[in-house]
C-alpha cells in the first residue's frame, strides 16, 4: 500500500455501461488516479464522449487489448459469467479487481448456479472475494484481491437492516421491502419492461416476493452478522426516473420497540460514516436525498409494534460506482472520501 502520493494505474472493462461511464467521470477527478484502458466491444475506435456527450473524452479499445498486468486497479462493469472470466484474465496478470457484476457476490456455488442459472466459472474465488458494502468491509479491503460490489437492491436494504441484526432484534415474521428503482437500475441494454412508452406515467412492480435474484445476496449477508437475521419479502418496483432507489421496509417487532433505543443503534452505528446519512427524528428519506451523491440516507418511524425504515441512495453511485470508488480509496489507503460527491 503506497497511499496518497502515488498515482495508480485503473481501467474500467465495460465502460459504456451506465456503471462504466459513471466510474469513467469520477475517475477522471481522481487526484491518483491514472485512467490508463477503457473497454468496450461495440465502440471500440470510439472515444468515450462519442457514446456519451458528456463524459471524458477516453479513447475505448476492444477488451483482447487490455494489459492487466500494467493495472494496479481492474473494474469490472459487464454482465454475470462473463465477469468472471474476465476476473480470471485479471487477477492472474497481477491486477486487482473490482466486480460489479453478481459473480462473485454468493458464497455458495450451488446457489449461485441456481439463483443466475448458469455454471459458475471460477469457483474457486468465492470465498476469497470481499464483498464490498464498504461499512462493512473496510478492514478486509485493503488486503483484497478481488471486491464484490453489492447489489444496489441490497445496498439499501442491508444498511438499513444490519444495525438491527447486530443488535439482536427479534421480528414477528418475514420483513417486507417495498422497493423502487430508477430506470438506469435495469443496465443500458433496452428491453420492453425499460422503453420509454413503457415506463412514462407508470410504475411496474416485478418479481415479487422470493423471485428477485437479488434476494439471496441480501440474506446471505445479513445472516453473516447475527443469528436473528429476518427472512424478506422483497418488492422490486421499476419507478420513472433515470436514477435513484428508495425501500421502504417493514419490520414487525416481536416487543414493543423503544423508538429512542433504536435510533441511538443506528446513531452509534453510522454517526461516524461519512457517507451514511440518519435522518432527524421526524423526517423521512427521499430521493432528492441522494441524488447524484454517494450518500445512504434513512429514516425511522415506529406505528405500534412496526418499525418503518427507508433506505435511500443514487442507485449507481452508493448502488455502484461510487460504492466501488469508495472501495478503491480504502484498499488503497487513500481518504475514503476522494473524488466521491456528497
Amino acid at each position: 500500500m503506497q497511499g496518497a502520493s502515488h498515482r495508480y494505474k485503473v481501467g474500467i472493462i465495460g465502460a459504456t455501461g451506465y456503471t462504466g461511464c459513471e466510474l469513467a467521470r469520477l475517475l477522471a477527478c481522481h487526484p491518483n488516479v491514472d485512467l490508463d484502458v477503457l473497454t468496450s466491444e461495440s465502440f471500440a475506435g470510439q472515444m468515450l464522449s462519442d457514446v456519451y456527450p458528456s463524459a471524458p473524452a477516453l479513447p475505448l479499445v476492444p477488451s483482447a487489448d487490455a494489459s492487466f498486468g500494467e493495472l494496479d486497479i481492474a473494474y469490472l462493469c459487464l454482465p454475470h459469467a462473463a465477469a468472471a472470466e474476465t476476473a480470471l484474465r485479471a487477477l492472474e496478470a497481477g491486477s486487482r479487481v473490482i466486480d460489479l457484476s453478481a459473480d462473485f457476490r454468493l458464497r455458495s456455488v450451488e446457489l449461485y448456479e441456481k439463483t443466475y442459472q448458469t455454471r459458475h466459472p471460477a469457483p474457486e474465488w468465492l470465498d476469497r472475494a470481499v464483498y464490498g458494502l464498504t461499512e462493512y468491509a473496510r478492514e478486509a479491503l485493503p488486503e483484497a484481491r478481488l471486491v464484490a460490489n453489492p447489489g444496489c437492491y441490497p445496498t439499501t436494504v442491508l444498511l438499513a437492516l444490519l444495525p438491527l441484526v447486530k443488535l439482536g432484534v427479534r421480528v414477528s415474521g418475514r420483513v417486507v421491502v417495498d422497493a423502487k428503482s430508477g430506470v438506469s437500475g435495469a443496465g443500458r441494454k433496452p428491453t420492453q419492461l425499460t422503453h420509454s412508452v413503457e415506463v412514462a406515467d407508470n410504475l411496474t412492480p416485478y418479481k415479487l416476493g422470493r423471485a428477485h435474484r437479488h434476494l439471496p445476496e441480501m440474506e446471505q449477508e445479513l445472516n453473516r452478522f447475527g443469528t436473528t437475521a429476518p427472512e424478506l419479502c422483497f418488492v422490486p418496483h421499476l419507478l420513472a426516473i433515470p436514477r435513484g432507489m428508495l425501500s421502504t421496509i417493514y419490520v414487525p417487532l416481536c416487543d414493543s420497540p423503544d423508538e429512542s433505543a433504536l435510533r441511538a443503534a443506528f446513531e452509534k452505528e453510522y454517526s461516524e460514516e461519512p457517507f451514511v446519512h440518519l435522518l432527524p427524528q421526524g423526517q423521512v428519506a427521499t430521493v432528492a436525498h441522494a441524488h447524484l451523491t454517494n450518500r445512504a440516507a434513512i429514516s425511522l418511524n415506529v406505528c405500534g409494534n412496526m418499525l418503518i425504515i427507508v433506505s435511500v441512495i443514487d442507485n449507481l453511485l452508493k448502488g455502484a460506482s461510487g460504492q466501488a470508488l469508495q472501495n478503491m480509496n480504502v484498499m488503497l489507503g487513500l481518504d475514503e472520501t476522494t473524488a466521491l460527491p456528497g
